[in-house]
């Protein structure tokens, strides 16, 4: 039988090291700390101490930063993993040279950046601008929406408190009069006294819950939205935002990127805490200009293409790019369908999903003029030349005679017991004399020429990896509340990225 030597992966070894041979040159973390010793400028942290005189020393902001991006590179957020990691694990002891910050230190660190990550950011782009890792030619914009440390049950707005308060003060009188009318019997069931319990139990949260609505009531003011209606509050986190996404509805921020084509180094990062981007753009490209300014690059931001998706595309916007002469490329939401290269996209599409029927499920005929709905039946032509929204499009609408009776009328309707009828629309392409906005109306031929759709098709190659590698560098959800905390903790993450590409592409020589 074969014999083996023995081994243990918990038996422990005391031996000299080197915290710098442990930083491998090549590693992500090799890289970060030779930024954080050589290239970046951290004077300007001195300005958080004065203890020159009297006082203990403080952590070296280099060590606190080393720790957190670090950590961030490994998918953690937690001051508290990042404080015992500095205890156990090798990479973080030989960083931090075996200082031990407490998780508070870190957190408030992190917390109270503010402009200084603004600093640290330009730096890196500084370093990344040196070593040719930004061709200045070419931006893609973009967005992900991320949940934050908020509570989508607190969120909305002033009537929607109202109503709440209302409702809660309702159930907190009628458990007060129940608990009066019990008290007033003589003889109690025994099984009362567990019940009871879990009655006080409810009133106390239900009180506490009112109280905090009609504080919140009182002490905060409507936000209204560029359209003049009320905008969702969040009340754990007020700038905070109600975002619809692909994992449905979630409180949180837009984190915004503007990407450089040559090899994907971020120049500017944002968080937004908005529902739409649609005001986004232009903070973004002025952000660029300030940031390739301050490396010594100006001018260039104002000859570079910029190129964003629909979520970018509004009169307003498109017209400050206008005033600036910026060369935007900003796609609209029909800009595929007026694509011949995609006239039949809709056959390899695999079978809706959607809980309602859409129009792709309904069988429509141009040449014969007719439509069949899921169900098998002719609807009735309604308009052959309707014009909804600027765009012409062929209406077919059911009858009392095909939908009141049809099986399939809850996958049909949005809401059955109040619409009587299915009505679809099949849309055939712009009304131009029904396009009020001429910028929108300039940019769709812009980018519907041969030159827009080749530049535009860039985009998604650019910016859409650099989210995934910040995802799955585990960048799922912000963990801090405000604006100012939250954009901190975005462009952190966005440093991180940025390192990784100097990790990669630069030539940093210790």
């Amino acid at each position: 039988m074969a014999r083996y030597r023995h081994y243990d992966p918990d038996q422990t070894k005391m031996i000299p090291v080197s915290y710098g041979r442990q930083l491998l040159p090549g590693t992500f973390e090799h890289a970060l700390s030779y930024l954080l010793d050589h290239e970046i400028d951290l004077g300007r942290f001195a300005a958080r101490f004065k203890n020159d005189e009297t006082g203990a020393p403080a952590y070296d902001p280099a060590v606190l930063l080393k720790i957190v991006l670090f950590a961030y590179s490994r998918g953690i957020t937690s001051s508290r993993t990042m404080a015992r990691a500095c205890t156990e694990n090798v990479v973080f002891i030989a960083l931090a040279c075996d200082q031990q910050p407490h998780f508070t230190t870190l957190a408030h660190f992190v917390s109270t950046l503010g402009q200084e990550v603004e600093a640290v950011f330009r730096d890196v782009l500084l370093v990344c601008n040196a070593q040719g890792l930004i061709g200045k030619a070419m931006f893609a914009i973009d967005g992900c929406k991320l949940p934050s440390n908020a509570s989508k049950e607190w969120s909305g707005t002033r009537a929607d408190f109202e109503r709440k308060a209302a409702k809660m003060e309702r159930a907190v009188a009628h458990l007060v009069k129940a608990h009066a009318a019990q008290d007033a019997r003589e003889a109690l069931d025994p099984n009362v006294d567990t019940q009871r319990r879990h009655e006080e139990r409810t009133l106390a949260t239900l009180r506490k819950n009112a109280d905090k609505l009609r504080t919140a009531l009182a002490t905060t003011t409507e936000r209204i939205g560029a359209k003049g209606k009320p905008i969702k509050l969040n009340l754990t986190d007020a700038e905070s935002a109600t975002l619809k996404s692909g994992r449905g509805v979630l409180q949180g921020y837009i984190g915004v990127a503007a990407v450089d084509g040559e090899h994907q180094v971020i120049v500017e990062a944002q968080a937004h805490g908005t529902p739409q981007e649609h005001d986004l753009l232009k903070p973004m490209i002025d952000g660029v200009r300030d940031h390739l300014a301050a490396i010594g690059e100006a001018g260039s931001a104002d000859e570079a293409a910029y190129l964003a998706d629909a979520g970018y595309h509004s009169e307003r916007g498109l017209k400050a790019l206008a005033a600036d002469h910026i060369d935007g490329y900003i796609a609209d939401g029909n800009m595929r369908k007026r694509d011949p290269r995609y006239t039949d996209a809709s056959a390899h599409k695999s079978p809706s999903k959607a809980k309602f029927f859409q129009p792709r499920d309904f069988s429509f005929d141009r040449e014969q003029g007719t439509c069949l709905c899921p169900a098998g039946k002719t609807l009735k032509l309604n308009s052959a030349n309707a014009v909804i929204n600027g765009r012409r499009a062929i209406v077919f609408k059911g009858t009392a005679a095909t939908c009141e009776a049809c099986p399939l009328r809850n996958k049909c309707l949005r809401k059955p017991d109040d619409t009587a009828v299915r009505q679809v629309a099949f849309f055939e392409g712009a009304v131009e004399s029904k396009l009020p906005n001429p910028h929108c109306r300039a940019m769709r031929e812009k980018i519907d020429s041969d030159q827009g759709r080749a530049i535009y098709a860039h985009r998604m190659g650019l910016v859409e990896p650099v989210f995934g590698h910040i995802q799955q560098r585990g960048m799922r959800r912000f963990t801090l509340r405000g604006k100012r905390k939250v954009d901190t903790q975005w462009k952190l993450h966005c440093i991180v990225h940025n390192v990784a590409k100097l990790q990669l592409y630069g030539k940093l020589v210790a």
